[in-house]
């Protein structure tokens, strides 16, 4: 797989709104969110504790790390405040009929 390659991760059905579903692509943890009409994915280990992010909550296009309180934003990847000061990865999300396509090219 090449890293500009969009693989399927999951049905878009199988999507709750503002439920972080984890997957893993080539080895990678990814979560994927619905949320506010769009589908986000972001690299799914916090940059500050090395915890699953998609165990948080999702509010305000931000994710919560549930173990500090460490919120990154789903379009960029970049904490809103500390304890984390460094980003996460964020992918190129593609909607085909109900396929949801992740690419490993990272957009931030």
């Amino acid at each position: 797989m090449t890293t500009n390659s969009f693989v399927r991760v999951c049905g878009l059905s199988e999507l709750s709104e503002d439920t972080p579903k984890r997957v893993e692509l080539d080895g990678t943890p990814v979560s994927v969110v619905k949320t506010e009409g769009e589908v986000y994915a972001i690299y799914d280990i916090c940059s500050h504790a090395n915890v699953s992010l998609s165990e948080g909550e999702v509010e305000d296009g931000q994710i919560e790390c549930w173990l500090h309180g460490s919120c990154f934003d789903l379009r960029t990847g970049k904490p809103s405040g500390p304890p984390a000061t460094r980003p996460v990865p964020v992918y190129p999300v593609k909607i085909e009929g109900d396929d949801v396509l992740v690419s490993l090219s990272q957009e931030s």
